[in-house]
C-alpha cells in the first residue's frame, strides 16, 4: 500500500512570534510532524513567516536609516532570509526528534519561489501591512526615503503595505515531489514563497507577501496529496466565533463552507484565508480531503477524530 501524502501548513502560533518562543514552539511542531510520519505518511510542511518576516523587514530597515549607503532590503529578501532560518530550526528540531523516536527519516529544507501574475489587481490596491507601527509623521518620511507605501492600520498606528497577490505555481514543485518521494520530510513554501513573476522565462522577484494557506492548497493539489492539514490556533471551525451562539463544525462541503463565507462566518486575515484554501484544493483535487485543527491535535485530525474536515459535494 502506497504511503498516504499529506502537506502540513503550520500557522504562526506554532511558531511563536520571537525567537526565544520559536525555538520552543519548533519543538512541539516537530512532535506533531513525528506523528503523522509514525503513522506512515509521506510528508511536506509548509509555514507562516509572519512576525518572522516583519522582524527581519525592521531590522534590515533600521540597519538602512544607520548606513545612508545601504540600499534597503526587498520583502523578497526578507521572506528568504525567514525562510532560511525557520527551516534550519524546524529541521534540527525534526531530526532531534526523529532521533528521539527512533524514526530513519530525512529533513530537507527548501526555499521555495512561487509565480505570481504581473497585472494581479493587488499591484494596484497595496493593503497587506507589514513591519512595525509607525506615527504618521515617521510613516511619511519612510516612505519619501523609501518610495514604499504607508497605510494606518486599524487605529493602532502607520505601517508599511505591500501587494498580496494570488499565487499560481511553485517553481520547486518537482524537486520538492522528488525529495517527498525519495523519503524526506520535506519543509518547503515557507511564508507562501518567495513571489516571482514570470516573463519569457525569466524570473524576477517582487515585494510582496503571498498567503500561506493559498500557496499551501496549491502545493498540496500539485503533488496529488490525499490531505492538506491546516493548524491553527483552535481545534475546529467555528460559526458565530466568539458569540453566545459560536457553534463548533466537525465536517462542511465546498457548497457550505461557499455559504458560510458569504454569511461572513470567517475573519478575512484570520480563519477566511484558511477555509478558502481548503476549498480550493477540495475542488482541484477530487478525492482529496482538508483539515483545519490545532497543533495539539494533528494526528488526531489525520485520523479524523476531530478538527474540521472539508470534503467535496460529491459523494
Amino acid at each position: 500500500m502506497s504511503k498516504k501524502k499529506v502537506v502540513v501548513a503550520l500557522g504562526h502560533k506554532a511558531l511563536g512570534a520571537t525567537l526565544p518562543q520559536q525555538q520552543d514552539a519548533v519543538k512541539g511542531a516537530a512532535k506533531a510532524i513525528a506523528d503523522l510520519v509514525e503513522a506512515d505518511c509521506q510528508v511536506i510542511i509548509s509555514h507562516s513567516n509572519a512576525p518572522q518576516v516583519g522582524m527581519i523587514h525592521t531590522a534590515m530597515n533600521e540597519f538602512g536609516k544607520q548606513h545612508p549607503d545601504y540600499t534597503f532590503a526587498p520583502i523578497s529578501v526578507c521572506s528568504a532570509m525567514s525562510q532560511g532560518y525557520i527551516g534550519a530550526q524546524l529541521s534540527c528540531a525534526l531530526r532531534n526528534e526523529f532521533h528521539r523516536q527512533d524514526i530513519m527519516r530525512e529533513v530537507a529544507n527548501v526555499p521555495t519561489h512561487v509565480v505570481v501574475d504581473a497585472d494581479d489587481p493587488a499591484f494596484k490596491d497595496y493593503e497587506k501591512p507589514i513591519g512595525a507601527f509607525m506615527t504618521e509623521s515617521e510613516a511619511r518620511a519612510f516612505a519619501k526615503a523609501t518610495g514604499d507605501q504607508v497605510r494606518e492600520d486599524s487605529g493602532r498606528g502607520w505601517r508599511r503595505v505591500v501587494p498580496s497577490p494570488v499565487p499560481q505555481d511553485i517553481v520547486e514543485l518537482e524537486t520538492v515531489r522528488d525529495l517527498m518521494e525519495d523519503g524526506c520530510v520535506v519543509i518547503a513554501a515557507g511564508g507562501g514563497g518567495i513571489p516571482v513573476t514570470v516573463r519569457d522565462g525569466v524570473h524576477t522577484a517582487v515585494d510582496a507577501i503571498v498567503d500561506k494557506d493559498l500557496t499551501s492548497a496549491i502545493l498540496a493539489w500539485r503533488v496529488r496529496a490525499d490531505i492538506l492539514v491546516i493548524l491553527t490556533a483552535v481545534e475546529k471551525v467555528y460559526l458565530d466565533f466568539g458569540k453566545p451562539t459560536q457553534k463548533a463544525l466537525d465536517a462542511m462541503t465546498v457548497s457550505e463552507a461557499r455559504a458560510y463565507m458569504e454569511q461572513g462566518q470567517f475573519a478575512p486575515g484570520s480563519m477566511l484565508p484558511k477555509v478558502q484554501a481548503c476549498v480550493k484544493f477540495v475542488e482541484a483535487h477530487l478525492g482529496g480531503r482538508a483539515v483545519i485543527t490545532s497543533l495539539d491535535h494533528a494526528a488526531a485530525g489525520l485520523r479524523g477524530e476531530t478538527g474540521t474536515l472539508i470534503v467535496s459535494d460529491e459523494k
